[in-house]
Parts: structure tokens; C-alpha cells; sequence
């Protein structure tokens, strides 16, 4: 289907209509193989959108995983999916919090299966996506990158784990070389408690909770996730569905408000690198 945006007054806003559900349809707090159809379609749309160049931006409300995989959308998450979408071959998922910027190694995985993943080409990939995403989304020349350890006290040279002598350490090394300001690899928990974290530009963590828990108890209403290294910007707010909030007037708005206000700085930027 063929979607032009009309000239409108400022006080319009263009809806592009690719549901097929009606009120009727809808169950608050339930996810549904029909809601989760309308969210995966929105998706793909709002993502042709973008690659057509007919809107800068996507944000992309909460939507539930069980619903949108109930609709045949076997993804993870969103941010793998919009990756398919946009033909983006590198992303890093980042959390922005105030002047904390988080991006991660691995993402959605289970806890069990983060070491085997952690490689240094994907920990030196990651990195590099994310220097680059400072420097080109958020206007950072220079930025400085914290990268994170994977074991308690970064392994106690070998004792608690070798993770960080075999694969970071040398990661950072050859990122170094390639000019990037990176410094690690620090253990987490000192790292935010010391609040060391404001001396850096953005921080690598290895997984999900480690770097996204100190995040949202610094700023869980504003927090935003946005894809760093997509051919598209896309950003979301960075909470979940809330469905016990559904149809309640209750939901706090202030991060989906975040993230559109930092798509809208991130496609300037954007335009103003290029």
C-alpha cells in the first residue's frame, strides 16, 4: 500500500492505518495473536517509512514479545527485528538515561548462555558501533567509552574467570589501536557505585541487566533504547508494556515523551554529520 502525507496544518497529525482490529477486538493487559499482528505490521510499515525517506524517525511504542510471536513474528525482540527490516547488518542496543549511555554486547539472552556469546570480534564490533553512535548520533568528537567486565572483580586475574584477559582485554586493545578512547575493563558494581560512569561519554556492558538495572534507577521515567548502527533511526521508550496499567489512565508518559524528543535530535544529527 502507497502512503503519501498531504500538506496538513500544524495542529494535524498523518495516521497510517495497518490494523485490522476494531475496539471490539481489543482486551486490555492481554496479549493477543491479533494485537500482536497490528504491532509487527506497524513495525514493518513505520520501518518502510523511514527507508523511503518519508519520515527522518520510527519510535516504537512497548509491545509484547508473547504477542507479536503469537502473530508469527519469531524475533527476540524489536530491535532485532527492525534490524532485519532495515537490511542493518550492525546494531548495538543502547540505553540513553540523562548523560548515561549504555550499550550491550549481548541482549536478549538468557543469563545462562552469555559467556559462549561473548567473543572479542563482537565485543570490538559493539564497541565500535557505539563510538561511532556517539560521534555521529549525539555530536560527541571525542567520546570517551567505559567497558564493563564480565566476572565479579573483572575475574581476579584468571581466578574468578578468564573472560576478561582472553576476549575483553584484548578487544580493547585492538580498539585502541583503531583510535578509540576506551578504558576497562572495570567491575560493575564499583563502577556505579563510585559513580565513575559520569567521567565517560557512554559505557559497553556485557549483558542486559548489567548495564540496564543501574540505568533505570537513575532515570526509569525518562529512560529511552534506541538502536545505534541502524541504516534508520528508531528509538522507544525503555519499559515494558505495563499491562496491569492497561486502559487505567495510570501510564507516565515521560519516556515515550524522551524518546521521541531524541529521535528528533538523532535525525538532526544525523542530517548535520552528513
Amino acid at each position: 500500500m502507497k502512503t503519501t502525507f498531504p500538506l496538513l496544518p500544524r495542529s494535524f497529525v498523518p495516521v497510517v492505518d495497518v490494523g485490522d482490529a476494531i475496539w471490539s477486538d481489543v482486551t486490555f493487559g492481554t496479549p493477543t495473536k491479533l494485537s500482536g499482528r497490528n504491532a509487527g505490521v506497524a513495525i514493518e510499515r513505520a520501518v518502510e517509512l523511514c527507508l523511503q525517506q518519508k519520515v527522518q524517525a520510527m519510535v516504537t511504542a512497548p509491545s509484547s514479545k508473547e504477542a507479536l510471536n503469537l502473530a508469527g513474528f519469531n524475533f527476540p525482540g524489536q530491535t532485532e527485528m527492525i534490524a532485519l527490516l532495515s537490511h542493518s547488518q550492525r546494531v548495538a542496543m543502547m540505553l540513553i538515561g540523562g548523560t548515561m549511555r549504555v550499550g550491550l554486547v549481548t541482549i536478549h539472552t538468557g543469563i545462562n548462555n552469555v559467556s559462549a556469546q561473548i567473543t572479542k570480534e563482537k565485543t570490538l564490533d559493539k564497541l565500535t558501533i557505539v563510538h561511532q553512535s556517539l560521534r555521529d548520533d549525539f555530536g560527541i568528537k571525542k567520546p570517551r567509552i567505559a567497558v564493563l567486565a564480565l566476572n565479579p572483580h573483572a575475574g581476579e586475574k584468571g581466578i574468578i574467570g578468564t573472560e576478561e584477559d582472553e576476549i575483553i582485554i584484548p578487544a580493547l586493545t585492538e580498539a585502541k589501536a583503531a583510535g578509540i578512547l576506551a578504558e576497562g575493563p572495570f567491575p560493575a558494581d564499583g563502577f556505579f557505585g563510585s559513580a565513575a560512569y559520569k567521567k565517560y561519554d557512554g559505557i559497553l556492558a556485557m549483558y542486559h541487566d548489567q548495564g540496564l538495572i543501574p540505568l533505570k534507577m537513575l532515570a526509569f521515567d525518562k529512560g529511552v533504547n534506541f538502536s545505534a548502527g541502524l541504516k534508520i533511526v528508531r528509538t522507544s521508550p525503555d519499559h515494558g508494556t505495563a499491562f496491569d496499567l492497561a486502559g487505567k489512565n495510570k501510564a507516565n508518559i515521560s519516556s515515550m515523551l524522551e524518546a521521541i524528543k531524541l529521535a528528533v535530535s538523532i535525525s538532526h544529527s544525523r542530517q548535520h554529520h552528513d
